[in-house]
């Protein structure tokens, strides 16, 4: 399709988008990116768990294409919304754990698509960064034309900076809150004429939990079991450490989660008045496995934090009725870092000229892939002493974050962020626990230098370590972990930019 170079002058910026990759607005979908704030695989009723109540996300798993097999990037919540922004993993810009920001440098899927000519909108939680208005990587600076955002996560009541000012309340369910904004920006989206991308992270159902009253009732009947269960995590009234019996946490967690679900179907009813829904494409999936204080069903080893299957493995659900017309399940493994070279194939851009972790899906979309063409790394980065004796990536009074929380960290209830830079790379650098996930094979290696092997599809619940029986295939997935390694090792020196 021909586009009148006015046009391409008028979108394209040097350096992000080639001029030969913009297609026709019309001809494209708008996006809803949805996001669950430690929301693990298990914890929907559509994978068979015994007591939550998800609608919405049961009726998406039945009608769209329910990606069975799909990862978060890292195990915690910062690491991985920094692959979803940039289809790199984390490590490559210094975004190693929670409140360890993003680089200014790294183009995101807003700024490529906002070139575009999508209207491109963020609300909820960023934590990639301060959201103020002088922040560098606000979601603002990373390419989005409006936010409604926090720092980091809320609950009940919570506060929200709107395009970088200063802190407001907003009362009610957070995540009702977020979907009314969302609409908001939607309708004027759509009356623009300009196709819309939204991305819209939830803090729920990330502790310490709260619920409206209609939603804790669905799970009074929780079984007393859990009741003898004590749990550790943040006390609503101090903002600091406690402990509560798991079948209390478990009934306040239950109801984030449905009232997360309900926000959704609110949305996709919306969607559907006004006629948007057939060619829009909503992608919901969770940042990281379910933490400590909720893991009770899960068929996984592991939790949030660690690399064994129950910190990785997430929801991850593709609506799009204009293109995926019939129901599809696929045992595929993907990604979050998949996001932004999906949507750049879907959309018609170039992805961008620089190492990516992530690939297309729009084969798998299309019923065409049915392996992963090349493998899934993962890597909890040793944060230990990186901060000793490098320059500040970025200024740290622009690093300070502005909008309260709950839980306290120290004394205090904002976050602020570090990144540093990284010049050189030591062999020190290598350390931490890292991963190759092939299409049979999960490799994993610990930061003691411990090997494990496991048959991830034969094997899902990892019980059987086939290190010792297989050590060529352990050697020479080694091998490859390595050379990612380095390769992400220089991307974090700066060398891509």
């Amino acid at each position: 399709m021909t586009v009148r170079p006015l046009i391409l002058f008028l979108l394209v910026l040097p350096g992000l988008l080639p001029a030969g990759s913009i297609s026709h607005a019309a001809d494209r979908p708008n996006i809803i990116l949805l996001m669950g704030d430690d929301h693990g695989w298990d914890e929907a009723g559509y994978n068979g768990h015994p007591h939550l109540h998800t609608p919405v996300l049961d009726e998406m798993a039945a009608a769209g294409l329910k990606l069975n097999r799909f990862y978060s990037a890292h195990p915690s919540c910062s690491p991985t919304r920094a692959s979803v922004m940039t289809g790199r993993h984390p490590n490559r810009c210094g975004t190693f754990a929670p409140n360890w920001s993003t680089r200014p440098e790294e183009i995101t899927i807003a700024r490529l698509l906002s070139q575009a000519g999508y209207r491109c909108g963020h609300f909820g939680k960023w934590h990639l960064g301060p959201v103020k208005a002088d922040s560098p990587i606000s979601p603002g600076a990373m390419g989005f034309d409006e936010w409604l955002a926090h720092d980091n996560f809320f609950e009940l009541n919570p506060q929200f900076s709107r395009n970088g000012g200063p802190p407001e309340q907003f009362e009610g369910e957070s995540s009702e809150i977020l979907i009314e904004e969302a609409i908001r920006f939607i309708e004027k989206s759509a009356g623009s004429g300009k196709p819309f991308f939204t991305v819209v992270w939830y803090g729920s159902p990330h502790e310490p939990y709260s619920g409206l009253e209609k939603d804790l009732a669905l799970y009074d009947d929780l079984p007393e079991e859990y009741a003898d269960t004590m749990v550790r995590l943040t006390s609503n009234e101090t903002g600091r450490p406690t402990q509560r019996p798991l079948r209390d946490v478990l009934r306040e967690r239950y109801a984030e989660i449905t009232a997360m679900d309900r926000s959704i179907g609110r949305l996709r009813d919306w969607l559907s008045e006004q006629g948007l829904r057939e060619n829009t494409l909503v992608w919901y999936c969770g940042d990281n496995g379910t933490p400590g204080d909720g893991i009770v069903t899960s068929p996984f080893r592991g939790k949030k934090g660690n690399m064994y299957e129950g910190g990785l493995r997430v929801p991850g659900l593709i609506e799009w009725p204009a293109k995926i017309t019939e129901p599809m399940t696929s045992d595929v493994h993907t990604v979050t870092s998949d996001m932004l070279p999906t949507l750049c194939d879907i959309v018609g851009v170039d992805v961008p000229q620089r190492p990516l972790d992530g690939i297309g899906l729009l084969p798998l979309i299309e019923g065409k892939m049915t392996e992963r063409p090349e493998p899934i790394f993962f890597w909890s980065y040793n944060t230990r002493g990186e901060a000793r004796g490098r320059e500040p990536y970025i200024a740290p009074p622009l690093q300070q974050g502005t909008t309260p929380l709950v839980k306290l960290m120290g004394n205090i209830a904002t976050r602020n962020f570090s990144n540093y830079r990284h010049p050189e790379i030591a062999e020190s650098d290598y350390n931490g626990t890292r991963v190759m996930l092939g299409n049979r094979y999960k490799l994993i290696v610990h930061n003691n230098g411990k090997i494990e092997l496991f048959d991830i599809v034969a094997d899902p619940a990892e019980k059987t370590d086939l290190a010792e029986d297989n050590p060529e295939v352990a050697e020479a997935m080694q091998q490859q972990l390595r050379d990612w390694q380095h390769s992400v090792l220089t991307s974090l020196t700066g060398a891509d930019y």
